[in-house]
């Protein structure tokens, strides 16, 4: 069957031949479209042949948004519908305003930069107002534009150290953009704040600062399905830090161990279940060796996390019974940041799906919208969830449909 010929409504399709479709009805290169969410030319040539034939959710979603597709089923095939809205909430109306402050080539600020010592304490500032709001992504929303534009007139205008330590700042700012960014229909730019940070934290010459960059590219690789490159750079990055570990602070060794459970989180979601736990173990190791109340403001690493990771871990590699320990063991964990908790908390909701309790699952989920709503209206695995229990047990649905409406979701 030739390209041209090929019905975009056949249910015999395969996903393959579906990119391949719509990437050439919109005229658009592999190199392109590659590009739009993260991938090299290879991959998406793998994924049109189906040399790759299980894609991630975030994957296919990014390639749908990449695509201009408002209906996933147009890739995925199927009976009904599967709207984007059902896995990402609309993008939020502070979006347009970071989107400009990004792209801008030019930096509008007039007069000397802020003083870096001020400008660091406003980035640690926006920070804790991220943690404190149950709506933290309306609070950094309105904090970003004027960060990301004064971080960008700082490193124009300072010379030699000063220069690095504004790139420093750059690079973390890019970082809460990304935290910002994520799960909103914005692909490109997400990409985009990626690799900034990168840039910024490899010429600032600081190893928190491109712990920080790579920590969040990794993640960025991993929810586009490329767990060979997230492991890739997460390695990368530790090879590059450990030279600094013996003389480190609480806040590098902070930094290595997030960077530890990174390597765990993807194995996980690759299935390799060894390898997974035994850089959890290091993780947790690393987590114990710092002071009870430390709590690193980007990463969320510390003692208190790892219990929440577990969680994790046990849910990627789909292993049921450990998933129900761990959401036992750490279904109250103390974790003092509200977005962290509700994202903790979808994961415990995780865990009850994979045990076959929708109960506690819907509870878990309804503890995450309490605890931070912009957290579980974003979120693609909640929204996924909440959908499935509005439409599922007649003594559910009731609650699962009235949490359906909090979040956005038709039902």
């Amino acid at each position: 069957m030739g390209d041209r010929d090929i019905d975009p409504a056949d249910p015999g399709l395969t996903v393959g031949q579906r990119v391949r479709f719509f990437r050439q009805r919109q005229g658009m290169s592999r190199e392109v479209l590659g590009g739009l969410v993260g991938k090299s030319t290879r991959w998406v040539k793998a994924v049109e042949r189906g040399e790759i034939q299980e894609l991630k959710i975030p994957a296919v979603l990014a390639l749908a948004e990449a695509l201009r597709l408002r209906d996933v089923s147009a890739l995925t095939g199927g009976d009904g519908p599967l709207p984007m809205t059902m896995f990402r909430g609309p993008g939020h109306p502070a979006l347009a305003g970071v989107r400009d402050a990004i792209n801008a080539v030019a930096v509008s600020a007039s007069g000397p930069p802020d003083p870096l010592g001020h400008l660091r304490a406003r980035l640690d500032a926006a920070w804790r107002a991220r943690h404190a709001s149950p709506h933290h992504r309306t609070v950094v929303g309105g904090l970003l534009p004027g960060l990301i534009r004064d971080a960008k007139h700082a490193v124009r205008e300072y010379q030699g150290d000063d220069r690095r330590r504004a790139l420093a700042v750059l690079a973390g700012v890019y970082n809460l953009a990304q935290f910002f960014i994520a799960y909103q229909p914005s692909a490109d730019l997400l990409w985009r704040v990626v690799e900034r940070s990168l840039m910024a934290a490899e010429e600032s010459g600081s190893p928190k600062a491109f712990g920080g960059a790579v920590w969040l590219a990794a993640q960025a690789h991993r929810d586009a399905g490329d767990f060979d490159a997230a492991e890739t750079l997460n390695r990368e990055g530790l090879e590059l830090i450990a030279p600094h570990i013996q003389e480190a602070d609480d806040d590098l060794r902070a930094m290595w161990g997030a960077l530890h459970h990174e390597v765990a989180y993807t194995a996980a979601c690759a299935g390799q279940s060894a390898t997974a736990w035994r850089w959890w173990d290091k993780a947790d190791r690393i987590a114990q060796s710092l002071p009870a109340a430390h709590y690193d403001p980007m990463t969320s690493f510390s003692r208190v996390i790892m219990g929440a990771h577990a969680v994790t871990v046990a849910v990627e590699l789909r292993q049921g019974g450990e998933a129900r320990k761990q959401a036992q063991r750490a279904g109250a964990v103390a974790i003092p940041s509200q977005p962290r908790r509700g994202r903790h908390l979808i994961e415990v909701a995780r865990a009850w799906r994979i045990a076959g309790d929708q109960r506690v699952e819907l509870h878990a989920l309804e503890q995450a919208y309490r605890e931070a709503p912009e957290t579980i209206r974003y979120n693609t695995h909640a929204r996924r969830m909440t959908k499935e229990l509005a439409d599922g047990p007649a003594g559910l649905r009731r609650n699962a449909r009235e949490l359906a409406d909090r979040i956005g979701l038709l039902v």
